[in-house]
């Protein structure tokens, strides 16, 4: 099997099993991936407009967060709001349930962050960044996360 092959299949295989792990961990929360994702950009750069919510999802970019919002809103973890500039805009924040609940999500993902970091050494870890970065550079889901890591602290 040729390298760029082996790449493509391990890359896939730890994005499902990381997927899986993650499912089976946000389970007793009641919460999706997707819907998780959510909470944390939200807790970490909110109040936002949908816009710019859906910028910065990797999990579901390209489309539109409101079925995410809106199953969120109806579990009382988010609150739209109108926007103080423009009274046509929404703005999104968190209620005080749903951020404890991005506290128990960033609780679960610090628990995956430890066990990537168990199994990838510092300098292979900086080069397996390069190495993904190009490959998602200018997709969708790649454009997504340079949002986020761009985007402001929350307020």
């Amino acid at each position: 099997m040729r390298t760029a092959e082996q790449i493509r299949y391990l890359v896939l295989a730890a994005q499902r099993e990381g997927n899986r792990q993650l499912m089976a961990a946000l389970s007793p929360l009641g919460l999706t991936p997707a819907q998780s994702e959510a909470l944390r950009i939200l807790a970490d750069h909110g109040p936002l407009a949908l816009k710019a919510l859906g910028e910065m999802l990797v999990c579901d970019s390209g489309s539109s967060p409101s079925r995410i919002i809106d199953r969120l809103v109806a579990a009382g973890l988010v609150r739209k709001d109108a926007d103080e500039s423009d009274r046509r805009a929404v703005s999104l924040s968190l209620t005080s349930e749903g951020a404890e609940s991005a506290d128990a999500v960033r609780a679960i993902e610090d628990a995956m962050y430890e066990q990537i970091d168990a199994a990838v050494d510092a300098g292979d870890g900086e080069t397996l960044i390069r190495t993904l970065r190009a490959l998602t550079h200018g997709t969708p889901a790649g454009t997504a996360f340079d949002a986020r890591l761009a985007a402001p602290p929350a307020r």
